[in-house]
């Protein structure tokens, strides 16, 4: 097929959204499409369940409500619709008053920044939509507190550190058990008590009704306590209030966000396989992995302000589909691999592997149309800076399908609350849609609590190790000694690892170095 009659048949545009894909890079025939049908209007059927209320996640027996969170008319119950409403306008509140200053800190300061602390999706989409959207001197700036790195949260801390009392801490912990966001929480309060503050008087969380958390908070005398709800996902939480709160206090159209999530949910609701720019890619995901998994999605936003978009999905796509395990019990081992950064930076690095390498990766490109507000200047052979990074974006795109690789192109007008809402909602319908083809839960990670559960009994035979040392002052043990010593002989390779660590930091535990380091000497 030519190249025009291929872009005018695989050309989805929605006229009142301004989205368009351009699918022909992918080479799905109509045959393809026709034998596939079956199977894709069984999973747009499962949408339509899922948004009506169904139990989508029958392993935790939940339903999956992150679409009710942009268009509360479609939840099933008014209860909950009251809920979201509730929650939304009691976060717009409380954003409003710091911004402008009636909520003060404990010394009667403006909160000027806001420490988020929260793991996985409770930071990574907020990350993304406030790196995208954020415009510098509005609102209160954002740090992330999202990992239990020691040296990354004093990084942030020293951030702040002049001016602390003007610092918001926001807790997000649906469970209010997640050990990382624990300890980032633990490591701020004690920042804030070593600088003579009040730790509850700069501090808000977001949590499940009735955790420990919201206790603690209430204990305390924290800010305020904004609600979680079990029927939404981590990663598919940033339009509740894990990422309406950040957002709103930096100043953010968080109304246009879920706006142009809403509108896009509602494309994903055609019956048509063309109509539906949902089904369309996971179609296309479909065919590239053949139903199996095993690829690699590459993610390509030709925009700087899309720069974690790729990160972002990674957790989206991944957890959601990374499964080793179907929904009958059968192994399956099913997964897409996402990597990405931003073009056209990425041409001087792994574009490379993509035209030459392995046919094992499918391509999407994300172009924005609208380079800048107001006009740009020419910078050579008569075209500006936007005309040769859409130059570089099709010129790379050309290049992959000129040697059979697949790709996607997403094209929205422009970069704003609304299209950045519109690109999640996709992904996120997508991802439910491909689930349901390939028959995983899209919304449980059992494999995620597998190295939580080993952190814990490694946390257990560290502190056993240590007593042991602490018990027996100035005797030296080798990690080999020191296991049998505990009763734990067959896990001597992870107490050197522990103790080598411990003795790196821990003034109480000294190491004697020798070779071969293995047979090295620790004392408490």
């Amino acid at each position: 097929m030519k190249e025009w009659d291929k872009l005018c048949k695989n050309l989805f545009y929605d006229k009142e959204t301004g989205l368009m894909i351009e699918y022909g890079g992918m080479d799905i025939s109509d045959k393809y499409i026709a034998e596939k049908s079956a199977k894709l209007d069984d999973a747009l059927v499962f949408m339509d369940e899922l948004e009506k209320g169904c139990i989508a996640n029958p392993d935790e027996k939940r339903m999956v409500g992150h679409y009710w969170l942009r268009n509360t008319e479609i939840a099933p119950k008014k209860e909950i619709a009251d809920e979201i409403n509730g929650a939304k306008n009691a976060v717009k509140k409380f954003a409003d008053s710091v911004v402008k200053g009636k909520i003060l800190s404990e010394k009667n300061s403006k909160f000027k920044y806001a420490l988020v602390s929260g793991m996985g999706g409770s930071s990574l989409g907020p990350a993304f939509i406030y790196d995208a959207l954020h415009e510098k001197g509005v609102g209160t700036e954002l740090y992330f507190l999202d990992n239990t790195d020691p040296a990354g949260m004093d990084r942030i801390f020293g951030l702040v550190e002049e001016c602390l009392d003007e610092a918001l801490l926001i807790v997000i912990s649906k469970s209010g058990g997640t050990i990382e966001t624990r300890n980032s929480m633990e490591e701020a309060r004690a920042f804030y008590e070593g600088h003579g503050l009040d730790f509850g008087k700069h501090a808000v969380c977001i949590t499940g009704k009735g955790s420990k958390l919201e206790a603690q908070a209430e204990r305390e005398g924290w800010l305020a306590v904004f609600p979680m709800w079990d029927w939404v996902g981590g990663r598919t939480s940033v339009m509740s209030a894990v990422g309406l709160l950040p957002l709103s206090l930096a100043g953010i159209d968080v109304d246009g966000l879920l706006l142009g999530a809403s509108d896009c949910d509602r494309l994903g609701r055609n019956k048509s396989f063309r109509d539906n720019p949902a089904a369309i890619m996971a179609l296309a995901w479909y065919y590239a992995s053949g139903g199996e998994g095993g690829e690699s999605m590459v993610v390509l936003p030709y925009r700087d302000s899309l720069g974690l978009f790729a990160k972002y999905l990674q957790q989206l796509v991944m957890e959601s589909l990374g499964k080793e395990f179907d929904l009958d019990g059968g192994t399956v081992n099913q997964g897409l691999a996402v990597f990405g950064n931003k073009g056209s930076s990425d041409q001087h690095s792994y574009v490379q592997q993509l035209v030459g390498g392995p046919f094992n990766v499918f391509t999407t490109f994300v172009q924005i149309l609208k380079d800048r507000e107001g006009k740009s200047p020419i910078v050579g052979e008569d075209s500006t800076s936007g005309d040769y990074l859409n130059a570089f974006m099709l010129g790379t795109k050309k290049a992959l399908e000129d040697h059979g690789k697949h790709t996607i192109t997403i094209t929205v007008p422009d970069d704003s609350a609304y299209y950045v809402g519109m690109l999640i909602a996709l992904y996120e319908r997508a991802v439910g849609i491909y689930a349901r083809m390939i028959n995983v839960n899209a919304y449980h990670q059992p494999a995620v609590e597998f190295g939580k559960k080993a952190a814990n009994r490694l946390i257990e035979l560290k502190n056993m190790a240590k007593a042991c040392m602490l018990e027996n002052p100035g005797k030296a043990f080798t990690a080999e000694e020191l296991a049998a010593a505990i009763g734990r002989k067959d896990e001597k390779a992870d107490v050197f690892r522990l103790m080598l660590h411990l003795a790196s930091n821990d003034e109480a535990i000294t190491m004697e170095e020798v070779q071969p380091i293995t047979e090295s000497r620790f004392r408490g």
